[in-house]
């Protein structure tokens, strides 16, 4: 190879392979003879306000909808499509861990609380889940947690656009009930548009109080919270 022929193939960029998620887990699951498979993830852990939302999702294996991924992966147009066609070709469950729980058991456990209800709702009782992370989940049945599972099973990709399509929306009409504070734009993250709504309007019913920069606004002293501050839970150890 010429010394020209060495250069350019050094400068050769490095194609990373696209990870998207399949249906390996589910289907070897089913050539065991074990089905219905569910996948279950979250949306909505790290808000300062509104629910945190999880759904279960039992896809069909001869109706997958094309397209399936990580609802992060996802924009709002895409994830609505295919919101609609999971819903018309799956079983689908969803629940909602309230701010009332959020604070009282933490986030982490608010979570693991509404990923099993979520299951239990199924129309159809499933055999085995596959959650999203670390913590399997007590659904009355056997369970595998799948860390980043929403990018490499597609029954939880498929599962976390059911959560966030729900919660966006949910988020969306809290926007109309309270006006001034954006939740239609951020969703309640920790953005500067969110701090600067609490600062001028203060907390709603719907802010976790158990999160630092909402907490700051019931203390004694008088406080101005900025974009800086991390949305993160007093207890946050567990998270």
């Amino acid at each position: 190879m010429s010394r020209t022929a060495a250069a350019k193939a050094e400068r050769l960029p490095i194609v990373e392979e696209v990870l998207r998620p399949t249906f390996r887990r589910e289907r070897r699951a089913l050539a065991r003879g074990v089905w219905p498979v569910a996948g279950c993830d979250e949306a909505g852990r790290g808000p300062l306000a509104g629910p945190v939302v999880a759904a279960a999702v039992i896809l069909d294996p001869e109706r997958i909808p094309r397209g399936l991924n990580d609802s992060k992966k996802l924009t709002h147009e895409e994830r609505e499509k295919l919101y609609a066609k999971i819903c018309a070709t799956a079983e689908v469950a969803v629940a909602f861990g309230s701010t009332d729980r959020i604070d009282r058991d933490n986030i982490l456990r608010a979570s693991l609380w509404a990923l099993a209800r979520a299951v239990r709702a199924l129309p159809v009782r499933p055999k085995l889940v596959f959650v999203d992370g670390r913590d399997r989940i007590d659904c009355g049945c056997d369970c595998e947690a799948v860390i980043s599972g929403d990018a490499l099973v597609t029954s939880i990709a498929a599962a976390s656009i059911v959560a966030k399509v729900t919660r966006d929306r949910l988020m969306m009409r809290l926007g109309l009930a309270h006006p001034g504070y954006g939740f239609e734009r951020h969703m309640g993250y920790s953005v500067p548009e969110h701090f600067q709504a609490l600062n001028r309007l203060g907390p709603t019913v719907h802010h976790r109080r158990s999160f630092a920069p909402v907490a700051a606004f019931y203390s004694e002293t008088v406080v101005e919270v900025t974009a800086t501050d991390m949305g993160l839970p007093l207890h946050s150890s567990e998270t």
